[in-house]
């Protein structure tokens, strides 16, 4: 493993995810989840791509303006990275639904090197050892779940929308249909994302999560702008954990990003952080083959 000089701005006085680069290619993980063998994951970053411009370099955007063979190398950069076949990778269709799609053997290479033949899926689940569950994100939350006892996996994109429907709460519900799995068994990586100081929102957002979250959990998510009426500063953490603790998941299996995308914009793709002119990045999740 080659070691990375690149600084990271951190929350909390506590690493909770690890930079790593391989091949040439920096990415983040979670030492708690490398830690159990059962999985290869990864959050890519900006760098260790070939992209230009705005979406320079580890692009995973498709809508960007960037070229195809452009993103096709990227993510071929992140299997050398990460070590897997990116013929087994399986990408998501999002449109911050709260919809998840089990995923076998037959849909390997989806959204890669075949096209897709389902839309609107911002969570993908799967037992299949070998499979690679890929969604990308900017800002938005990336939930990664992986269940040790019955060898499944998940990966959800939980953006403000999704947080207010709850997605991981729909993870966890979908996991236990088609797997059987026990949320107090689940890990669940919160992935890098905007943090609460960087994310301000209007009255309208501010009270699709009043309506959506009792008065206690409101306040620990929602912070009132005191320099700015009906603005408010949002914790999507925060709620996404709250979430999950509601759907079964102990709280000591829940692992928070210490990363801001916007406070590492030079690192990470942020939306708010380019005012809209970025890339996206990419979350890679697949449980290990002979485990």
């Amino acid at each position: 493993m080659e070691q990375q000089e690149i600084c990271l701005k951190r929350r909390g006085e506590q690493p909770v995810l690890a930079l790593r680069k391989r091949a040439g290619v920096p990415y983040l993980a979670f030492p708690a989840l490398e830690k159990i063998g059962v999985v290869l994951h990864g959050f890519s970053t900006r760098l260790g791509g070939v992209s230009q411009g705005d979406c320079a370099t580890m692009n995973f955007a498709r809508n960007r303006g960037d070229a195809p063979e452009n993103i096709r190398e990227n993510y071929r950069r992140m299997a050398a990275a990460l070590d897997f076949d990116p013929e087994q990778m399986i990408l998501s269709q999002q449109t911050h639904s709260v919809h998840i799609r089990r995923v076998t053997q037959d849909d390997a290479g989806k959204g890669y090197s075949r096209e897709l033949d389902y839309r609107d899926i911002d969570g993908l689940m799967t037992d299949v050892p070998g499979l690679v569950l890929v969604t990308s994100y900017a800002d938005c939350v990336p939930l990664l779940f992986v269940d040790p006892v019955r060898r499944a996996a998940a990966a959800s994109h939980s953006g403000w929308r999704g947080t207010v429907a709850r997605m991981g709460l729909h993870t966890v519900e979908a996991m236990k249909e088609a797997y059987g799995c026990a949320p107090d068994n689940l890990l669940v990586g919160i992935g890098p994302s905007i943090c609460p100081d960087c994310y301000e929102v209007g009255e309208d957002v501010a009270q699709a999560f009043r309506d959506a979250f009792c008065l206690p959990q409101t306040s620990a998510v929602l912070r009132p702008n005191k320099t700015a009426p009906d603005h408010y500063f949002l914790n999507l953490q925060e709620a996404n954990r709250q979430i999950l603790i509601q759907a079964g998941v102990r709280p000591e299996h829940i692992f928070v990003s210490d990363v801001c995308t916007c406070c590492n914009k030079e690192l990470l793709f942020s939306h708010r952080g380019s005012r809209g002119r970025r890339g996206n990045m990419g979350a890679f999740l697949g449980l290990r083959s002979g485990n």
